[in-house]
């Protein structure tokens, strides 16, 4: 039996959609990724069947391959982990695909069945809405993040028996909303401010100036000269960001792994 599992994978700092295909049939016990898999992509196997043992579901001793779609794009991380482990579970008849038709799946599992968190969960949200997908689930670590993408049910679970109760309806997660314009006004206090500075006037004329003009500027001194004092103190004239801009910015936090825990949004 084929299932056919949504999910998205990063390329650069943004994301593309990926359909996750799982086959079962006859023959030898076997299980295969095609598609590009790199290092982490393939050793999900190995989670995923013992997340699926351990949660107390049953491995299919069957011939298993799993293709990711596109094939000619190589495909790296951990978020494939999820939609690999629901895939075998439709395909085995173990779970119903109704409630997965419109879902992007993300999410590593560990060998508990516990969900982990992944990098770049804001950018998978942000691809799912655009390829007109009505909601994600993935693991509750990455909810604050990827909550922030308005018009998309983002629904958040701990362990892979969570989520596929939710995708059963017994008990369903109702999505998370998280106030935008309550995160945009909440700007942080600075603990450095700009007026602190005393003399450095060519430095901070520079920096005056590339701050109104939004120029790129180098500061180049010996050690001890102000460069990281000056620089730390730049945000603090600069205007607040608007929603592109802190999108942009927490996408790249969440893909480099830097983005605080809980974090929604980055604003500075």
């Amino acid at each position: 039996m084929l299932a056919r599992i949504r999910s998205a994978a990063i390329l650069g700092i943004d994301a593309y959609p990926v359909d996750v295909e799982v086959d079962i049939c006859n023959g030898l016990p076997s299980f295969s990724t095609v598609g590009l898999p790199q290092g982490a992509v393939k050793e999900g196997r190995e989670r995923v069947s013992a997340a699926l043992a351990n949660a107390g579901f049953s491995f299919p001793l069957r011939r298993i391959t799993v293709n990711l779609a596109p094939a000619d794009i190589r495909k790296d991380g951990s978020a494939f982990d999820l939609p690999i482990a629901l895939g075998i579970l439709v395909a085995s008849g173990q779970l119903p695909a109704d409630r997965l038709q419109d879902q992007v799946i993300i999410g590593e599992v560990g060998l508990e069945g516990d969900l982990r968190p992944v990098r770049g969960a804001l950018s998978m949200a942000l691809a799912a809405r655009s390829a007109l997908y009505r909601g994600v689930l993935l693991p509750y670590a990455n909810l604050s993040e990827a909550s922030v993408v308005e018009g998309l049910d983002v629904c958040g679970a701990r362990t892979l028996l969570e989520a596929c109760a939710h995708l059963s309806g017994n008990p369903s997660i109702a999505p998370t909303c998280v106030d935008i314009a309550a995160l945009m006004s909440a700007r942080g206090s600075d603990e450095t401010d700009f007026g602190d500075v005393r003399s450095q006037a060519a430095a901070k004329r520079a920096l005056e100036v590339a701050a109104a003009g939004g120029h790129n500027i180098l500061l180049i001194g010996a050690p001890g000269a102000g460069k990281t004092m000056l620089a730390r103190r730049l945000p603090t004239i600069l205007p607040s960001m608007s929603l592109e801009e802190a999108l942009e910015t927490t996408k790249i936090h969440s893909v480099a792994g830097t983005l605080p825990a809980g974090q929604s949004l980055l604003t500075q």
